[in-house]
């Protein structure tokens, strides 16, 4: 069957009013190019240009969603899709506003037996700069806890520093986690659909894989596929109950530490990964013998309502 016949007509909703909108313009046109290429009839959607509602009136029957961060993929533009009546890709409503919130996916996961970092979670209106009381241990990182890309993230050493780390928070979120810092090396794991592929070791230089380095430097240096010897199942394991605890579905990444005494730590789940060409999706793909195209197709396969 024509692929054009199968999906019909697509969107790739990319774009948006975000902190990450370059980000998300590179994935989405990284797809679009991909979809044209296998003879998909797409085109690119970007609602921060006109109304939602204009993907009915275009006769989109299937959407990729490829917009990164706050309003895209924290379970807004997810209910519209489903109030839409349009099939589109990735978690549903609720996992996707779960994964954005870093604070309650943590609370899941701990209930869950999925080990996390301890963290204080602080409200900026809740904040008192004379009253606040550090409920962790140093070092810390400070960071929002509805955004990604280490947008507004500071670590902290000594506590002198540690006021000037929550005002950068705070200017980009309301709400901060101040998390006990993980000293060691750090990972990530792709879940499609239930199936977990290749770990990939992250090695950034000087060790900060800030958002510089996720999407700009070709110095950040990524092992994969990457065996973890005796912990690869457990941290399987765990991943797949991170996953399905938080309710995602289709595509999903999921980043974790080990500790100096080989403890598994996970850090946050994606529900919207980038597909950009430093992203980490398609390399754990390759990692298994699916290209990008490949992988741009299997993703739409994903695309459905009422998740």
């Amino acid at each position: 069957m024509e692929l054009s016949k199968k999906y019909g007509k697509v969107a790739v909703v990319m774009g948006g009013k975000t902190t990450e909108r370059e980000v998300s313009l590179m994935s989405g046109n990284a797809i679009l190019k991909s979809l044209f290429k296998s003879g998909v009839d797409a085109f690119s959607f970007d609602p921060s240009l006109e109304p939602l509602a204009n993907l009915v009136n275009y006769g989109c029957e299937r959407a990729i969603l490829i917009i990164h961060g706050k309003n895209g993929e924290d379970g807004k533009l997810q209910g519209a899709m489903e109030y839409l009546g349009i099939p589109y890709t990735g978690s549903g409503v609720m996992a996707s506003s779960i994964g954005m919130d870093k604070y309650r996916t943590k609370l899941i996961w701990q209930t869950l037996g999925v080990p996390v970092a301890k963290s204080q979670f602080v409200e900026k209106a809740n904040y008192n700069v004379a009253e606040f009381k550090l409920g962790v241990n140093l070092p810390v990182v400070v960071k929002p806890a509805d955004d990604g890309s280490t947008l507004g993230l500071k670590k902290v050493y000594q506590i002198e520093d540690l006021v000037a780390a929550i005002n950068y928070a705070f200017a980009a979120s309301n709400k901060i986690l101040i998390e006990e810092m993980v000293i060691g090396p750090e990972f990530t794991l792709t879940i499609i659909d239930g199936k977990v592929f290749p770990i990939i070791k992250i090695e950034a230089p000087q060790g900060e894989y800030d958002f510089e380095n996720k999407y700009y430097s070709d110095e950040t240096k990524y092992i994969c596929p990457y065996d973890l010897g005796s912990l690869q199942a457990e941290v399987e394991r765990l991943a797949l109950i991170g996953y399905h605890g938080i309710g995602a579905s289709g595509v999903t990444r999921l980043d974790f530490m080990l500790t100096q005494d080989n403890q598994i730590v996970f850090l946050e789940i994606n529900t919207l990964p980038g597909m950009t060409g430093h992203s980490l999706v398609p390399q754990a793909a390759a990692a298994v013998g699916i290209d990008f195209d490949q992988l741009c197709l299997l993703i739409l396969d994903g695309a459905g309502l009422g998740k």
